[in-house]
C-alpha cells in the first residue's frame, strides 16, 4: 500500500474533549502507510465573503494544510443534532472563494463521538451532506458512530475497550483502502 497523509479535524474545540482523546488514539492506531496529522481550526475567523478577495493568514494556512494532505478525517461530536459551529466554519473557509475549494476530490471519512447512545448520528450525516456539494468522496462503510464514549478512556486517555480498539483499527484500514481506490494507488 502507498503511504497516505490524512489531515484530521477535531470538531470539539475543547482541549479535553472525548473527540480529541479519540483522535489521539487514532494517531497511535494508524496502520503502516497511513500518517495522521491534525489540521487545527480553533483560531479561524468566522467566514465572511469579504475574505474571498484576501483571506486572513489563519484561513490561508487552513487551505494550504488541506491541500498538502491526501485525505481528510473528521472526528466530531454532535451539537444540537448537527455539526459544531467551529467545524462548519472550517468547512466553509476551506470551500471558498467559490470555484477554489480546497476540499475538491479529497477522500473523506467521519467518526462521530458522543457520550450519548446514538453516537453523534446527526452530525455524521450532516457532514456527509456537505461532502456531496464539496465533491468529497466519503467512506461509506464501516460507519462510525461511537456512543457512550466517556467510558472508553482511562485517566491517561488510553483506550480501555479492546472491541473499540479493534473496530477503530478496522475503520482505519478500510479508510486507507478507500483512499487508495480514490487516488488510484496500490
Amino acid at each position: 500500500m502507498s503511504a497516505f497523509t490524512v489531515g484530521y479535524f477535531v470538531g470539539s474545540l475543547s482541549s479535553t474533549s472525548i473527540n480529541r482523546k479519540l483522535a489521539k488514539a487514532l494517531v497511535k492506531l494508524a496502520p503502516e502507510g497511513l500518517a495522521l496529522r491534525e489540521i487545527p481550526i480553533r483560531d479561524l475567523p468566522l467566514y465572511s465573503q469579504d475574505y474571498d478577495a484576501d483571506y486572513p493568514p489563519p484561513a490561508r494556512a487552513l487551505k494550504q494544510a488541506i491541500g498538502e494532505v491526501d485525505a481528510v478525517l473528521f472526528v466530531t461530536p454532535e451539537y444540537n443534532r448537527s455539526v459544531p459551529a467551529g467545524l462548519k466554519n472550517a468547512i466553509d473557509v476551506g470551500s471558498r472563494p467559490y470555484g477554489k475549494s480546497a476540499w475538491d476530490r479529497k477522500p473523506a471519512a467521519v467518526i462521530s463521538v458522543s457520550p450519548g447512545a446514538i453516537g453523534g448520528f446527526g452530525a455524521n450525516h450532516h457532514l456527509r451532506q456537505s461532502f456531496v456539494f464539496l465533491n468529497m468522496p466519503a467512506l461509506q462503510q464501516p460507519e462510525a458512530y461511537i456512543g457512550g464514549a466517556e467510558g472508553l478512556f482511562d485517566q491517561k486517555s488510553n483506550l480501555t475497550q479492546e472491541s473499540t480498539r479493534k473496530f477503530l483499527l478496522s475503520f482505519l484500514n478500510a479508510f486507507a483502502g478507500w483512499i487508495g481506490t480514490k487516488l488510484g494507488a496500490s
